[in-house]
């Protein structure tokens, strides 16, 4: 719903006995701060709202483990054929961290299975994001760690890594991540967020996510959402008025709908 979730506009100095039944539908306390997961939806919408710069990994990249969001700082790093780079990093990594591998999108090899993944799980890491290959796809699903990767396959690197320390940098089809940028997954797909901006954007996620939890519930209720935006009315003045929106329309009553 979160194309068309409506607030109070911020600076309205409407009477509160002149709004509309769809202002009161929504009247909704702001969330209190929280550190669960916020849904990526919500996150792109206001990352839009607030002009923050949105990244996202491709749809090919899935979740080997449904309703297993997590969002994080990133810790990546570049694959180059060995898992002593990935080890390096989830030695390093703090507890609550996102370990982002880039193998390239490599469809020739699975660059970590169990024992990586149950590795990070030990240390604390919140979910993999890997521009590659997994496999031990039934053991990564007993160990609960979320993955997101781009499939599965039973053969590992053949190729002779090259010496050196890790690359702490990850590019994710052309999407480049660098240590502590915040990355938000869960079955919708990856979002990454700058570190400067993320509070930010995940305050607003989560005031965008209690109004649409408040209009799924009066939904539940019988309140259908044209009801909760007054949408009979809207309709009228459009008639008179065809170049009307339903954004203006709310936003001429003191509400605005989310882009």
């Amino acid at each position: 719903m979160s194309d068309v979730d409506m607030h109070p506009a911020s600076g309205s100095d409407s009477a509160a006995g002149s709004r509309s039944s769809a202002d009161a539908a929504v009247a909704v306390p702001l969330p209190a701060a929280s550190t669960a997961p916020v849904p990526t939806a919500p996150v792109a919408d206001a990352a839009v709202r607030l002009g923050v710069p949105l990244r996202w990994a491709p749809p090919a990249l899935s979740p080997v483990l449904l309703e297993r969001p997590f969002t994080g700082p990133a810790a990546p790093v570049t694959h180059l054929g060995s898992v002593d780079v990935i080890l390096e990093v989830i030695d390093d990594a703090r507890s609550g961290d996102v370990l982002v591998i880039d193998n390239g999108g490599r469809p020739d090899e699975s660059c970590i299975g169990d024992l990586i993944v149950a590795e990070a799980a030990h240390a604390g890491i919140a979910g993999i994001v890997l521009w590659g290959l997994h496999r031990d796809t039934a053991e990564l699903r007993r160990i609960g760690l979320p993955v997101h990767s781009l499939g599965a396959l039973p053969a590992g690197p053949r190729r002779v890594p090259p010496a050196g320390s890790a690359m702490r940098v990850a590019s994710i089809d052309g999407v480049l991540l660098h240590g502590g940028e915040i990355v938000v997954a869960d079955d919708d797909g990856v979002l990454f967020l700058p570190a400067d901006r993320a509070d930010e954007v995940l305050a607003e996620a989560r005031r965008i996510q209690a109004v649409e939890s408040r209009q799924a519930e009066l939904m539940r209720g019988g309140r259908s959402l044209r009801e909760q935006l007054d949408f009979a009315a809207y309709r009228a003045a459009q008639r008179a008025d065809p170049a009307l929106t339903l954004r203006a329309y709310l936003a001429a009553r003191g509400a605005a709908v989310e882009t």
